[in-house]
């Protein structure tokens, strides 16, 4: 045999014991039990504190709102999308406060222009030429957008 071939599969050899030392230590126990992930997570996601209330937590106390937006656009939107997580609000609602958004970045997260983003669904402005010097919930109810441009 060529000495050449002997130092490559040693080389080889030496490369798989390696890989499986490094397989062995890094990948977790758990890893590979219930799908491909590790199923320890389970527990330790389900172990972690609610921050959300869902859109359930809302329709006690904000039914009128839920009605106008549920004809509006942001229809499918979940109101934690904007006011941010509400669980203790619904727990506490007068000391606890959601997230109350503000200013024209925060709309133009999604409204704003971008050529990616598909036109059919949202609507896009520049929020440069729109109405530069105004807050957009000014003129727009963002729970019945065209409320006051009907």
């Amino acid at each position: 045999m060529l000495p050449q071939i002997k130092r490559l599969g040693l080389a080889f050899a030496i490369f798989i014991c390696l890989f499986l030392v490094a397989r062995h230590l890094l990948v977790p126990k758990t890893f590979g039990d219930k799908g491909h992930f590790r199923a320890a997570s389970i527990e330790d996601n389900a172990a972690m504190p609610m921050k959300y209330a869902g859109k359930e937590g809302c329709i006690g106390c904000h039914d009128d709102m839920i009605e106008k937006k549920a004809a509006s656009p942001h229809a499918k939107i979940n109101c934690e999308t904007c006011h941010g997580p509400c669980l203790q609000h619904t727990l506490a609602p007068d000391t606890v406060k959601p997230l109350k958004p503000k200013g024209r970045e925060f709309c133009g997260k999604c409204h704003s222009r971008n050529i990616a983003r598909s036109t059919k669904n949202i609507v896009q402005i520049d929020l440069k030429e729109h109405n530069p010097e105004q807050i957009c919930t000014e003129c727009h109810n963002p729970h019945d957008p065209w409320e006051n441009l009907k």
